[in-house]
């Protein structure tokens, strides 16, 4: 199975309910770059890790005009427990029938205790303000994740 690589193509459309009771799409932030992160399951230790690296890094992001956006297939009510939980300052994205993740191609077979199934391929894309995808990592390991897409968003938009 081939996966899309998106750098350089237009943001795919999407359209998801969010926390904070929001409906966020790829125009709500039209004139801002974004980092859009794709994560497994709340609450798990990779996943807040993850989420906690870029809650202590969200000012920094800030100041270069980004801002950061999480999506997994989790329902809005998780989605709130653990943004909540972890003091998130941005939100999260519910997307519990894949249409986003499709969107992406983020979907991948997986395999636990010896169980194939389709989970989401720990993945993240920056987008600039002009709607366009310059930089992807798929597979994603989290150790250090979070502090290279700082550096890439400050070489990129200093």
């Amino acid at each position: 199975m081939m996966v899309k690589n998106l750098e350089g193509k237009k943001c795919p459309k999407f359209s998801a309910q969010a926390t904070s009771e929001q409906v966020i799409s790829n125009q709500t932030y039209k004139d801002k770059n974004v980092v859009i992160y794709f994560y497994p399951k709340d609450s798990t230790p990779g996943c807040t890790t993850e989420g906690q690296e870029f809650r202590d890094n969200y000012k920094k992001f800030k100041k270069y005009n980004t801002e950061i956006l999480g999506v997994s297939r989790e329902s809005i009510k998780s989605h709130e427990n653990f943004k909540s939980k972890q003091n998130f300052p941005f939100e999260l994205l519910s997307d519990p029938d894949e249409k986003v993740c499709k969107a992406f191609d983020v979907m991948k077979m997986k395999s636990m205790y010896g169980r194939q199934y389709m989970g989401v391929d720990r993945s993240t894309f920056i987008v600039n303000d002009q709607g366009k995808i310059i930089k992807e990592w798929r597979s994603v390991k989290v150790k250090g994740h979070v502090q290279e897409v700082l550096e890439t968003v400050e070489k990129l938009f200093k």
